[in-house]
């Protein structure tokens, strides 16, 4: 098996931006250039954390074994296609989202790729149902949790416990907004996570073990934790394991564009993996907080687009956003440092220029 060190699919500048500390397999997308609600694989973002692996997809198969089912199995494409097809319309983000913000608010950067808003997408993934996938082996009643491993140089493998598993939107995704799933995004089969980080959503798959036992890999113990002098190490962990992803939002403009002065109307995106957004509001520099209108609740799992229009006079200002979910969490002014940069979602800023 041969390895592509670099991305595959075009990555314009008009469209994307590689990030700070990212390397060269990551780039997010730039947030001007969102058109629709589904995000179109030409501007949706990649995180690899190793090269992307040459794969076919006569000799593909998918290895599934472990203690926790009744038996091991091998399977092909051909054997995937012959279970029931679905499509969910889901969000994927990755846990350092917006990292680069630690940076601002702390006067020094967390480790990793410095995002900014663009590490994140929402598409209709088609495929199958991972429990289906897992039922062909036999799933025992003492499962408890399952990894998925991919085909990466690095075999990535990050674990989830087999309620999430099991779930009905959790899939094995074959297809991404009607097209064959590209290279860059896990081709020929990925799995598809909702609500969790864009780590557990592992591209490439290879091999799934279902246990019942704890199954740990370094992706949940020393990096995509919560990890620093505020948070408590988990089991082997360096902290929290990360799993589900907070309330954040991002707002279809660049940092310090420009603008003519006049009510203008500004438009952007929220998204919970805890449940769906049920109000956005935005405030210009130190002005009084506004509701936005949500032009498109959106379905759960997914974002929620947002529109405002602010009456925008010549000088300098800031943009604040700031988004509340079903379950009423919303984003807070600051967030607490951790180690490795994740899950920073406080109040979102943009700054622009008005002449």
């Amino acid at each position: 098996m041969t390895h592509h060190p670099r991305l595959c699919k075009p990555t314009p500048g008009e469209r994307f931006v590689y990030p700070a500390e990212g390397g060269a397999t990551n780039v997010e997308m730039r947030p001007t250039g969102l058109t629709g609600f589904l995000t179109p694989i030409d501007r949706f973002y990649v995180r690899s954390h190793f090269d992307v692996p040459e794969l076919d997809t006569d000799t593909w198969r998918l290895t599934l074994e472990g203690d926790a089912l009744v038996r091991s199995l091998e399977l092909d494409l051909a054997a995937l296609t012959q279970l029931p097809r679905v499509s969910v319309v889901r969000a994927i983000e990755c846990a350092g989202n917006a990292r680069a913000g630690f940076a601002r608010d702390f006067g020094r950067a967390a480790e990793g790729a410095q995002w900014h808003t663009g590490a994140i997408g929402v598409a209709e993934w088609t495929g199958v149902r991972l429990r289906d996938v897992l039922e062909l082996a036999g799933i025992a009643a003492e499962a408890a949790w399952v990894l998925p491993e991919g085909l990466d140089g690095g075999r990535f493998a990050r674990p989830l416990p087999i309620d999430k598993a099991l779930t009905g939107d959790t899939i094995i995704a074959l297809a991404m907004n009607g097209e064959p799933l590209p290279v860059d995004h896990g081709f020929p089969a990925r799995l598809v996570v909702p609500g969790w980080l864009g780590a557990a959503s592992v591209k490439w798959l290879g091999h799934i073990t279902v246990s019942r036992g704890r199954l740990d890999t370094y992706w949940n113990t020393r990096d995509y934790t919560l990890a620093g002098p505020d948070y408590p190490a988990v089991g082997d962990a360096d902290g929290i394991p990360i799993t589900t992803m907070p309330v954040m939002s991002l707002i279809e403009c660049e940092e310090n564009a420009t603008f003519d002065a006049g009510r203008r109307r500004l438009f952007g995106r929220a998204f919970s993996g805890e449940g769906p957004i049920t109000a956005v509001a935005c405030r210009l520099d130190d002005g009084p907080w506004q509701p936005a209108a949500l032009e498109d609740p959106g379905v759960e799992g997914a974002w929620a687009l947002w529109s405002i229009a602010l009456d925008l006079a010549p000088g300098e200002h800031v943009i604040h956003v700031r988004a509340v979910d079903a379950t009423g969490a919303e984003q807070p002014d600051q967030v607490v440092w951790n180690d490795h940069g994740c899950l920073y979602n406080a109040v979102t800023r943009c700054a622009i220029d008005v002449i």
